[in-house]
């Protein structure tokens, strides 16, 4: 079958975007511009410029039209930000991620509450025992990129920084250590989908961008578990990143 018009267009801007002619924050071309470099109707250069929309590659803006996304990816390097050097040292993970841009946390939210059951499990509780959730959403230049929640036991986490809002230098794994529960081994789980309604809002999420998913688990000496936590990330604002030896 012969490709429809709209995907040709949408083709050739995209190589267009990927080959850098059309560099980040460079103005598409309108849908007026659209219908008269390849006489086509008004809808079929719609459908072209939502294609690329949807597959993450230009924004639009209000005032300014349709660009191509000028966001630098955030390289998520796992090994480095989760090393002992880094929150041991009393440096947030994050620090690793962002080469000095600006990161805020807003909405931060904090509370003791029954364990769901699938937390349970994975932390060694019965279902409702009670932990502390911290809640949070990540801004890096000012954008929405990241909803994470953590869950701890709350019978090892009691009456320290990690039940406030603002945990201290090095986060909450420099907490653990202080407690006498330093982690020793993390591991995560990756699976990508489409967002659920709350999620896409959250986020500022374009038509048709989808999220990763990342479940962290983070163990004591013994393989002791000592926190479970979800994060909700933008896809297409991360670069991940994991280096092993052979």
């Amino acid at each position: 079958m012969s490709t429809p018009p709209y995907r040709r267009i949408a083709d050739e801007l995209r190589r267009l975007i990927l080959d850098g002619d059309l560099a980040p924050g460079a103005v598409v071309p309108s849908e007026n511009a659209l219908v008269e470099q390849y006489q086509v109707a008004a809808e079929t250069a719609r459908r072209a410029l939502a294609v690329l929309a949807a597959e993450g590659l230009t924004e639009a803006r209000r005032g300014s039209g349709t660009r191509v996304r000028s966001f630098r990816p955030i390289l998520r390097q796992a090994g480095k930000r989760l090393s002992v050097a880094q929150w041991g040292s009393g440096r947030s993970i994050w620090q690793t991620d962002l080469d000095e841009r600006p990161m805020a946390v807003d909405r931060a939210t904090v509370v003791e509450q029954p364990c769901p059951g699938r937390i349970a499990e994975a932390l060694g509780l019965e279902a409702g025992a009670a932990v502390w959730v911290r809640d949070r959403r990540y801004l890096v230049e000012g954008a929405p990129v990241m909803l994470a929640t953590s869950y701890l036991p709350a019978a090892k986490v009691a009456g320290s920084a990690i039940t406030s809002v603002d945990s201290g230098p090095g986060g909450t794994y420099a907490r653990l250590a202080e407690l006498g529960w330093a982690p020793v081994a993390f591991r995560e789980q990756v699976r990508v989908r489409m967002p659920l309604p709350e999620e896409a809002q959250a986020l500022s999420l374009g038509a048709g961008t989808p999220v990763v998913l990342i479940v962290r688990f983070a163990f004591a000496q013994g393989g002791l578990p000592l926190e479970v936590n979800e994060m909700t990330l933008d896809a297409s604002r991360y670069l991940m990143e994991w280096e092993f030896p052979a």
